[in-house]
């Protein structure tokens, strides 16, 4: 038997024994204390900023020690309490037969309504998504070692070559869409096989590396082309993070000149607050942000076609911003969002187009590479 395979069967084998373990563990604890006659409780760690704290020397967004009780004969808690064991023990089939489902499957996998009563386990998914995020931070376990994952959202392409699930995947020859991100990234079922690459570069949307990947900037400028949709979701940022740490290539931004550019940046280099729990495993700190710039409209003579007027949201936003504990101290960031709104308006990527079809590609992206004085940290 192929060695590499073995490695990866014994390596999801411990890993799915391990998180099994976990979820066996939380189950004793109830039964245990329902055989003392005390209450059932299961302690969930508070998802909240109240309860994220910056760590300045690993600078990124970590989970307090602040946790709620949920307790069986509250009866305020006793439905959710309910909820978050069948939630586990759904996870706990799953991965005992080795199969993972989507969050909409785990939820149609655990609903069902209760014998003798009228009352369904769970009303709508908005109910059971939130107990699954609960299950995490409680095992400390990844919703992708729960065996669920989300809607895949974001596309890769570059000088990589990747193996999933036994395929090898070149994302040279991935034509016009790419290749899709897989919600799962993890090394058992997404293993990087060859690497010639030099770094990433991150783009906000569709819209945007559809410019880069028809220009084919990633095999003229020998990078790895990577998008999530806006917000990325888990899968993409996981993934980034796997190629930044175990290729060591590092991660450029080309986001969006305004308040929700800044934050996709703050959650790819930091973490996310509701996700503090997972940024160890998520978190680039090293990430760079090299556009675009509130400067740009002046410095590449930019039309007044490009503006989008700034509105109390974004301001609203923007303040928000400027008060995380990441950004506080920073003058760089605080001239540039002064810059925004004294402007009173933002920008997107695509307005580069306005210079030419293929600006963005060919020149401001390939310059401001070369000017790390302008990248944002």
């Amino acid at each position: 038997m192929d060695k590499t395979k073995t490695k990866k069967r014994s390596s999801k084998s411990a890993r799915g024994s391990a998180t099994a373990a976990k979820i066996v563990g939380l189950a004793e604890g109830v039964v245990a204390a329902a055989a003392k006659k005390k209450d059932p409780a299961v302690d969930i760690p508070l998802r909240a900023l109240s309860n994220a704290k910056y760590n300045r020397d690993k600078r990124i967004i970590e989970m307090g020690s602040k946790a709620q009780s949920r307790s069986f004969f509250n009866l305020g808690q006793a439905k959710n309490f309910m909820q978050t064991v069948l939630i586990a023990s759904g996870c706990k089939k799953l991965i005992d037969a080795d199969k993972t489902v989507s969050i909409r499957g785990l939820y149609y996998l655990t609903k069902h309504t209760i014998p003798g009563t009228g009352e369904k386990t769970f009303n709508e998914q908005s109910e059971s998504d939130p107990i699954i995020e609960d299950l995490e931070v409680s095992l400390e376990s990844l919703r992708e070692e729960l065996h669920v994952y989300a809607k895949a959202a974001g596309s890769i392409a570059g000088n990589l070559t990747v193996v999933s699930r036994g395929d090898e995947i070149d994302l040279r020859r991935m034509g016009a869409g790419g290749y899709t991100i897989p919600s799962i990234v993890e090394p058992d079922v997404f293993a990087f096989r060859k690497c010639e690459a030099k770094y990433i570069l991150h783009v906000e949307k569709d819209t945007v590396w559809q410019r880069f990947n028809e220009d084919r900037f990633w095999e003229v400028n020998n990078c790895i082309l990577t998008h999530g949709g806006g917000q990325p979701p888990r899968g993409v940022r996981r993934l980034l993070y796997r190629m930044h740490h175990e290729l060591k290539l590092p991660v450029y931004c080309l986001l969006d000149n305004d308040p929700w550019g800044y934050y996709i940046y703050s959650v790819i280099k930091q973490g996310s607050i509701n996700l503090a729990f997972e940024s160890k495993r998520m978190a680039i700190p090293d990430a760079r942000l090299i556009g675009i710039r509130s400067k740009d409209f002046e410095e590449f003579k930019l039309s007044d076609d490009v503006k989008i007027a700034v509105d109390d949201k974004d301001i609203k936003r923007a303040k928000q911003i400027l008060d995380y504990p990441w950004f506080k101290g920073k003058k760089e960031w605080a001239k540039e969002i002064d810059t925004m709104l004294k402007h009173g308006f933002k920008m997107e990527v695509e307005s580069l187009l306005t210079k030419s079809i293929s600006f963005v590609t060919e020149t401001y992206v390939p310059q401001r590479l070369k000017q790390k004085g302008m990248w944002l940290d």
